[in-house]
């Protein structure tokens, strides 16, 4: 019986090294992206796996090899999470204080299209009261059930669809310029528009939704609309702040090439994963739901909110403009080869896409 378990366990083991090491490949094929999420459940599988694996078997060159291993992929995993964690230092600073109309605060929800529970999602609204909703999954139905935020939040960029894709921006601050654009497919949405705050100052905000891995659907088109809207951001005029379900992790290739081309800034790092995604699943969670904001930002409140009946869990992000935060945060600096990889996967994307 110990000789099953002990190879039992080291099948486990070489099958996490082996998830641990794929999504090292810079490839977008959807097999490959899907094992960038589950980092922090890989190594607690994997802890479990070793000190099984080492209790049940006889001690050997086979068995130093396979544990050695998995303590290496084991470590690149921790490495790999420990941004997200309170150990490390916090990307963005904190904002004790926040002058008169220098603070916004952002709701973000993936609602889940089939999901008939709106009024939790209200109920959110109210108690949060956020300047700025921005809602995901957002069919005809939902946009009916939101109507009446139009009231408190009078500006609104709204595209409803049945694919899943849908969008809805409500803001009690004024927008300009908003627009909808389908950037690389003709069915997903994105959203830019400028916002003023009320002492004057304007920022661009991007919302986003692109496409998850999964089968027959590889991660070309998405990582081409993130890094399209990173080179965006980075020649911006304006702070700007990126928002929204980017069915990815920061940790991931992509994210981690979205924040050195945008010089954007993870309001995570140093703070904790605050995983809104699967809200159904106990152990399978990661974060899903992301904003990012310039080095003219400084971060008030980071909140996982309650249960709103859909697999997301939302998100409340309040932030303070803050000008002079710029000199104290250090933004990612793309170096040539992060350029040229960007534009590489942008022009793939486009190519998935027939553009």
């Amino acid at each position: 019986m110990r000789t099953w378990i002990s190879w039992g366990a080291a099948i486990v083991c070489l099958l996490m090294s082996a998830a641990t090491a794929l999504p090292l490949a810079e490839s977008d094929e959807w097999w490959i992206r899907i094992f960038d999420f589950p980092r922090l459940q890989i190594a607690l599988v994997l802890v479990a796996a070793l000190l099984v694996y080492w209790w049940a078997i006889r001690r050997g060159t086979t068995a130093v090899l396979i544990a050695g291993v998995s303590v290496i992929a084991l470590a690149w995993q921790v490495w790999m999470i420990l941004p997200y964690t309170a150990v490390w230092t916090k990307q963005m600073v904190a904002a004790d204080t926040c002058a008169a109309g220098r603070d916004v605060r952002f709701l973000m929800a993936n609602v889940l299209q089939d999901n008939r529970d709106s009024r939790s999602l209200l109920r959110i609204v109210d108690e949060s009261d956020p300047d700025i909703i921005l809602l995901t999954e957002v069919d005809q139905w939902w946009a009916g059930e939101i109507a009446g935020l139009a009231r408190s939040h009078p500006s609104s960029i709204i595209e409803p669809l049945s694919n899943t894709y849908g969008l809805a921006l409500y803001s009690r601050l004024p927008l300009d310029g908003g627009e909808i654009r389908y950037l690389l497919d003709d069915d997903i949405p994105s959203i830019r528009t400028r916002v003023a705050l009320p002492d004057g100052a304007e920022f661009t905000l991007w919302g986003v939704h692109p496409a998850p891995p999964r089968p027959g659907d590889d991660t070309d088109e998405r990582d081409a609309e993130l890094l399209i809207v990173a080179k965006e951001a980075a020649e911006a005029v304006t702070p700007a702040i990126v928002a929204g379900d980017l069915n990815d992790v920061a940790w991931s290739l992509t994210t981690t090439l979205f924040q050195k081309i945008s010089g954007l800034l993870d309001p995570r790092i140093g703070r904790g994963l605050f995983a809104t995604f699967n809200a159904d699943w106990p152990f399978m969670k990661w974060p899903l739901d992301h904003l990012f904001a310039s080095q003219e930002w400084a971060l008030a409140n980071f909140r996982r909110l309650d249960d709103i009946g859909s697999d997301h869990f939302p998100i409340l992000v309040e932030l303070c403009h803050q000008p002079q935060a710029a000199a104290v945060q250090e933004r990612d600096q793309p170096a040539p080869e992060d350029l040229e990889d960007a534009q590489e996967h942008i022009e793939e994307g486009k190519d998935a896409a027939g553009q």
